[in-house]
């Protein structure tokens, strides 16, 4: 039996590790993965003590992106196939960000396309000096629509627009500049730096936490607050664009290592 794509643990302090688990591609989402942290925070949710929750990868990245062969089997689906995709992807994006607990992400290695989003929605980021990052959905003629949200939260709209742009990767150094991480730490010091945040959360009073959080989220401009109707249009956006032609020589220069025929780099 294939392992659990997403694993997580609770400590007796309240504290939730959660570990996302196909290392052997890197973590990149499919189905089963998002299935399991949509699954893994309405548990978390439930838990009556729960004071923090740390997020992690396994292997050798944090997480990839979008898993492309799960991509390319959703594109030719229908419509319908296509922004119920989008739509749970929306949802594990807006779970983690608005839970009512402190979160924390500890990077390490690759932190590419939905990856920065995720990281986006987190409370804390603390990435290891090695780590490296993309927003690169648009080499694969695709957008980042679902976490335009949260990165212009985080960075700002001017970096949003060279990084998602561009598609460049960056390093932990420039990650930390323009915002999308707080703390860059040597590899080897990661788990420790985010017990020290761990141990300033649990310090504080967990209703205050709480609620500073969501006063926070609802004071921020153009914030995380997003309504219905503009999560209804990123859906739509998002599942259309992974439909159109654009997105199909994208996602297939991907497959077969060569660059996109639009390319001009050269």
């Amino acid at each position: 039996m294939p392992a659990d794509p997403v694993l997580w643990t609770l400590d007796t302090k309240g504290v939730a590790t959660v570990t996302l688990n196909r290392p052997e591609v890197n973590n990149a989402y499919d189905g089963g993965l998002i299935a399991g942290l949509l699954a893994t925070m309405a548990e978390l949710a439930a838990q009556p003590h729960l004071r923090v929750v740390v997020l992690k990868g396994n292997g050798k990245h944090f997480q990839a992106g979008a898993d492309l062969k799960w991509i390319n089997a959703v594109r030719p689906q229908s419509t319908a196939a296509n922004e119920a995709a989008s739509r749970a992807t929306f949802e594990v994006v807006q779970r983690l960000n608005t839970l009512p607990v402190p979160t924390i992400a500890l990077v390490h290695g690759a932190c590419f396309g939905g990856g920065t989003g995720v990281i986006a929605a987190c409370d804390v980021v603390i990435a290891a000096d090695n780590s490296l990052f993309s927003i690169a959905e648009v080499r694969w003629g695709l957008t980042a629509a679902i976490i335009i949200p949260q990165l212009c939260d985080a960075i700002g709209v001017r970096q949003v627009r060279r990084y998602a742009l561009t598609g460049e990767r960056f390093g932990a150094e420039e990650a930390r500049r323009i915002g999308l991480v707080h703390e860059v730490v040597p590899l080897a010091e990661l788990d420790a730096a985010g017990e020290t945040i761990v141990r300033h959360l649990l310090a504080n009073a967990p209703d205050a936490i709480a609620e500073t959080k969501k006063l926070a989220m609802e004071s921020a401009f153009g914030g995380m607050a997003i309504d219905d109707t503009g999560f209804a249009r990123l859906v739509r956006r998002h599942a259309a664009k992974r439909q159109t032609p654009e997105a199909a020589e994208g996602l297939a220069s991907f497959a077969e290592k060569r660059a996109g025929n639009w390319d001009r780099s050269g």
